[in-house]
């Protein structure tokens, strides 16, 4: 994908949100065999939090630990200044007792009981009298924008309408943390982006801690304030969107933003990559760095080229897919790099898999940031 924009801001455009206190603030530790969490989590009140990362990273684990569906090895999860699990002090409370909504990815509405009913559950379940659950939940539907489904059953529901019903249903108990699970994957594309928008805008409006869990960078650029991207259990990066665009420092979250990204020790205005690959940069620079630069900068020649740029060296084109209005190319080499190109070049050139060619990346395109976390 191109590097994206920055996040549209929710809560992070009101001052008080970036001085309060946290509303979450967890220590996630869960072993499952071989497998261990292992996740620091603090979210303010308004604050949208996305949590990223590749399958298997322990992104569910961690959502399923907070709703209180699996309990933490070792940790704490500290919710609004109560305790809702901690091991070395015998601490646990159930889900159904927890000040938090939850919105599944296949949204999980009961199928037996009309729109109303399902957002009138939570109310109920935390001790509502029905005619007053119903009454709050109706309330819920209309600014959801359902009032005139509130008789449908999830059937008879679009997927935008049943997530839209999911999402009323988890905010009508006034949860102190919103947990979204892929709350957008269930969706086709054309919804989607309708859903989105409604989505970001009912986030705006929730006071409490929102955390979303999701595999689609758009999302998360567009619905969060902050994301926190996991790999193998642990956190490998947390900011806003523009500066873990700015400077990926695993190779997913460079794959994630669109970059191609290395790391080698720079010497002046050379980086060696893996011992033996010289790439000349802009600024001088020293110690252990990353080196970053977007498929777009990479220009593909039949020949060694002549000229300005003064990073060339031979490759192979390993695979070519369409991406975007251009072609997305695939190559190996003393580096694997990907290279974008306009299908125009593509046909000049006669590409094709297996093909060997020059690539070449001038110096002034690259950048060099510190491999050490600031």
């Amino acid at each position: 994908m191109t590097t994206p924009g920055p996040a549209s801001p929710t809560a992070a455009a009101d001052p008080a949100t970036t001085t309060a206190e946290p509303v979450l603030d967890a220590h996630l530790v869960v072993d499952r065999g071989t497998f261990r969490l292992d996740l620091h989590l603090r979210v303010k009140p308004g604050e949208v939090v996305a949590l990223l990362g590749p399958n298997g990273a322990g992104k569910t684990t961690a959502l399923r630990t907070l709703a209180g569906l699996a309990p933490l090895t070792a940790g704490h999860v500290t919710l609004a200044g109560r305790d809702l699990d901690r091991p070395d002090r015998r601490v646990w409370l159930p889900t159904e007792r927890r000040p938090i909504g939850v919105v599944f990815q296949d949204y999980l509405l009961f199928p037996h009981l009309s729109a109303l009913d399902n957002v009138a559950f939570g109310p109920r379940r935390h001790g509502v009298d029905r005619r007053r659950a119903r009454e709050q939940a109706a309330g819920w539907l209309d600014r959801m924008g359902l009032a005139e489904h509130a008789r449908r059953k999830p059937r008879q529901l679009s997927g935008g309408q049943a997530q839209r019903v999911a999402l009323a249903r988890a905010l009508a108990v006034d949860p102190a943390l919103l947990l979204l699970d892929e709350p957008l994957a269930a969706l086709d594309a054309r919804t989607r982006l309708d859903t989105r928008a409604e989505l970001q805008r009912h986030l705006a409006e929730h006071a409490g801690a929102t955390l979303l869990v999701t595999h689609d960078p758009l999302d998360a650029l567009v619905l969060a304030d902050r994301l926190i991207i996991v790999e193998d259990g642990r956190m490998v990066q947390d900011g806003d969107a523009a500066t873990i665009t700015a400077r990926p420092r695993t190779d997913y979250v460079a794959r994630l933003v669109g970059l191609n990204l290395y790391r080698g020790h720079a010497d002046g205005h050379t980086v060696l990559v893996g011992d033996t690959f010289p790439l000349a940069i802009a600024d001088r620079h020293d110690g252990e760095v990353f080196v970053a630069f977007p498929p777009s900068a990479v220009a593909l020649h039949p020949s060694r080229p002549d000229g300005s740029p003064r990073n060339t060296w031979p490759a192979t084109i390993t695979g070519i897919q369409r991406h975007g209005d251009n072609l997305r190319i695939q190559l190996d080499g003393p580096i694997g790099v990907a290279a974008d190109i306009t299908p125009l070049a593509a046909a000049q050139l006669h590409l094709v898999p297996g093909q060997g060619v020059w690539a070449a990346v001038k110096a002034t395109e690259t950048r060099v940031y510190p491999a050490s976390a600031p």
